[in-house]
């Protein structure tokens, strides 16, 4: 898992899943998608047109599964995935 925090950086949101939604933040502002072509993250998710790595679709993927665990009472216990 790729991680863009910078030492001694916290983040203000202590959800569970903070960490794996900054990272997606930052790996979408990052891509070609948001820097040349000016789109917002949530369009860069939306178009599959290659201008977005495939490491944010994967931090995506791990994001919806953490927010799934909180959901899911069974997982509750064995914490958010991708940890």
């Amino acid at each position: 898992m790729m991680q863009f925090e910078e030492e001694g950086e916290t983040l203000k949101d202590k959800s569970r899943c903070a960490n794996i939604r900054a990272d997606l933040k930052i790996c979408l502002l990052e891509s070609d998608c948001c820097k040349i072509f000016k789109r917002t993250p949530r369009e860069c998710l939306r178009s599959h047109d290659g201008t977005v790595p495939d490491e944010c679709f994967a931090l995506r993927n791990t994001f919806f599964e953490c927010k799934h665990s909180i959901i899911d009472g069974r997982r509750r216990f064995r914490g958010p995935k991708g940890y």
